[in-house]
């Protein structure tokens, strides 16, 4: 049916409507449509907001400035659970009557001219005093005496109802007519660290240092809680560990993924099962439940959340091979296809067949899950989801969020943008990118704006690395390679993470062209003397605890929607702010995109867009060095990598007026829709 107003483009939207948009407990959601009608009447809307426990609430929507027709508001949700909102338009009589009066006057008109218009104001004015509650009431029944006192000046007479109380008044209550009602969206709100995470990802099997004779020595849960005090110290919010369970044997990977493994090889951690158990098994190394319980207590004494791999693949003496050869694919000679992804071969995993079986293997995995879910474990890392069907993943998620909502599904996903997002429509909260690739400046600018614009559904987590990812920059970049890549990734997404080693400058590849790691920790343990490291002055663990203190001090840092990039005269500088809508906040970053040599160049600032007054000067407090500038709109920057390799800079706080339309403006210079 066709309402009486047209309401088109409504966003946040997904897919139809058909699945809901995503946000967090605290987290700035802008709400737009294009609205119009017949004629030159004006045209009005109201954003309906209703809370997941039924309470409706309602905000003025203003015309946006950059796209005529189009209006736009905020809400910032602060419970989880389903929100919706829905937009009305409706024909603003009084802004109509305003707009006649106005033009008649400006005109010349008399008030024997005017006798019909200002007749038809005392009629608004009248009803509008009606709905609108003492004492504001009581402004504009003046205004409507006022209209009708043929005693005074016809100016003065108008006046009355274009005063700014009466503007002030009728913008709280407005009196709506002709209202029709756009269609329902639904908002899935999750909890905070949803959004707003910093990462860090170890082996607990490479915490147990080494013996006497400099021998690695296999970790238990008792030296991965005493890991966790220096992880907890640099900031970081969650613990990613790989795959926990025992490690099959059959055709189990030697060092560097070689295909014989030798005598006390300890095997990939992704090869899932052996006669010790399987997806719900502790690797018996490791320890058993009570003392992962255990260190669990601990991570959440020191304020961390610890996330499990969740890999739905089996190695071939998982006992899922003998119990349900089912959930395999099994080929023409009879055995089990193992993985593969040419031209790289997996002899140690056999991948899951989710048609054989279905209810069967779902039922399985379900039961698997919600064993570590009544553990404690609530955020899950899954590896591949790509390669299993999106269904699946929807049923998963949903079923347990019925009973656990605040479970969070990571997707190590690099894959191509329809797969990731459709996976991020299916329920997952956060998606890996394909951030680690992106090192020109026109790369990160095309890559983040496509942020930006899915970020209705896909939360971005930019890892800076893997263990299975080494990027070339980092190979040959140096240190200051690893500094700017942080920063890079810790500023432009609220979710960022680290695989450890990274902050001990570890580069050296398998070989010439890959991007596999010299004695990959995915086949070997490794264990590593962060301490002496630190000692040496060979560790960029203060300057990721930095940015870390960073990120949870500035509001503008924990926001995805909002993003603009700034003109920089040099291509290896790139400058880029963030504002918080809610507090003001705002943050101007400006990093130098060569790891070897000091790179400089003028940065023009749009001063709109962070709130700022066209032409004058303002301060910025540089949170890394600690110094102090006054700036404008155009401003000369140096920076040599061996010394600083960007700015981040605290600016003014933008005024309460200005904060929703820079909160909105981004999201309408784009109009791609997933």
């Amino acid at each position: 049916m066709v309402a009486r107003f047209g309401i088109d483009d409504v966003r946040p939207q997904v897919s139809g409507r058909t699945l809901p948009s995503k946000a967090v407990v605290g987290e700035v959601v802008p709400v737009s449509a294009l609205v119009w009608r017949e004629g030159h009447d004006a045209v009005a809307a109201t954003l309906v907001i209703t809370s997941p426990d039924g309470e409706q609430y309602s905000v003025h929507m203003h015309p946006e400035p950059y796209r005529p027709d189009y209006v736009h508001s905020v809400f910032v949700p602060d419970e989880q659970g389903l929100w919706q909102f829905r937009v009305d338009a409706w024909s603003d009589v009084m802004a109509t009557w305003r707009n006649a009066v106005t033009k008649k006057l400006a005109a010349g008109q008399s008030a024997a001219e005017l006798a019909n218009d200002l007749a038809h104001g005392i009629e608004l004015f009248t009803a509008a005093t009606e709905q609108t509650p003492a004492p504001d009431a009581a402004v504009l029944s003046d205004a409507a005496s006022a209209l009708a006192d043929d005693s005074l000046p016809l100016q003065q007479r108008v006046e009355a109802g274009l005063s700014e109380d009466v503007l002030d008044v009728l913008a709280a209550y407005p009196l709506r007519d002709l209202v029709s009602h756009g269609p329902v969206c639904d908002v899935l709100v999750e909890r905070r660290e949803a959004l707003v995470n910093s990462w860090y990802e170890l082996f607990p099997r490479s915490t147990g240092g080494r013996d006497e004779s400099g021998a690695p020595v296999h970790g238990t849960w008792a030296t991965t809680a005493q890991a966790l005090d220096r992880v907890a110290a640099m900031g970081f919010d969650t613990v990613y560990f790989p795959p926990i369970h025992p490690i099959g044997e059959v055709n189990r990977k030697g060092r560097n993924n070689s295909v014989t493994a030798a005598p006390g090889d300890v095997g990939s951690p992704w090869a899932i099962g052996s006669k010790d158990g399987g997806h719900d098994a502790f690797h018996p190394e490791l320890g058993g439940e009570e003392e992962f319980l255990d260190m669990l207590h601990h991570a959440d004494q020191l304020g961390l959340e610890i996330a499990l791999d969740f890999a739905l693949q089996a190695a071939p003496d998982h006992p899922w091979a003998e119990d349900h050869p089912e959930f395999f694919t099994v080929l023409a000679d009879g055995t089990i296809a193992y993985a593969e992804n040419p031209p790289k071969k997996y002899q140690d995993i056999y991948p899951i067949n989710f048609d054989n079986a279905p209810e069967t293997l779902y039922d399985e995995v379900y039961r698997v899950i919600m064993y570590w879910v009544e553990l404690g474990i609530s955020t899950f890392r899954v590896d591949n989801p790509h390669t299993k069907p999106v269904n699946f993943w929807h049923w998963l998620i949903a079923k347990v969020h019925e009973t656990h909502p605040d479970v969070i599904f990571l997707a190590e996903a690099f894959t191509r943008p329809p797969r990731m997002y459709g996976l991020s429509k299916a329920g997952f909260s956060q998606s890996y990118t394909h951030f680690t690739w992106k090192v020109s400046k026109e790369e990160l600018t095309d890559f983040t704006q496509l942020l930006i614009d899915v970020a209705d559904v896909s939360r971005p987590n930019l890892f800076v690395n893997t263990p299975d990812i080494l990027h070339a920059s980092l190979q040959q970049g140096g240190p200051a390679a690893f500094a700017l890549r942080a920063t890079l990734a810790a500023t432009i997404s609220p979710l960022w993470g680290v695989y450890s080693g990274y902050e001990l400058y570890e580069s050296i590849p398998v070989h010439g062209g890959s991007e596999e790691y010299m004695d990959s920790e995915k086949y070997q343990l490794r264990p590593r003397d962060f301490e002496a490291a630190l000692e040496r002055g060979q560790s960029l663990e203060p300057y990721l605890t930095l940015l870390n203190r960073i990120r949870r001090e500035q509001p503008a840092l924990q926001q995805l929607r909002q993003i603009r990039f700034h003109e920089a005269t040099n291509d290896q500088i790139i400058a880029y702010s963030k504002v918080d809508a809610v507090t003001g906040n705002a943050v101007l970053v400006v990093v130098n995109l060569d790891p070897w040599h000091m790179q400089e160049g003028m940065v023009h600032i749009d001063a709109a867009s962070l709130g700022l007054d066209h032409g004058e000067p303002f301060p910025v407090h540089d949170l890394i060095t600690g110094d102090r500038y006054t700036w404008n709109e155009h401003n000369y920057v140096q920076l040599v990598p061996q010394q600083n390799v960007a700015h981040i800079f605290r600016l003014p706080e933008v005024a309460p007026e200005r904060r929703e339309a820079l909160a909105y403006r981004q999201i309408s210079d784009h109009d791609y829709r997933p």
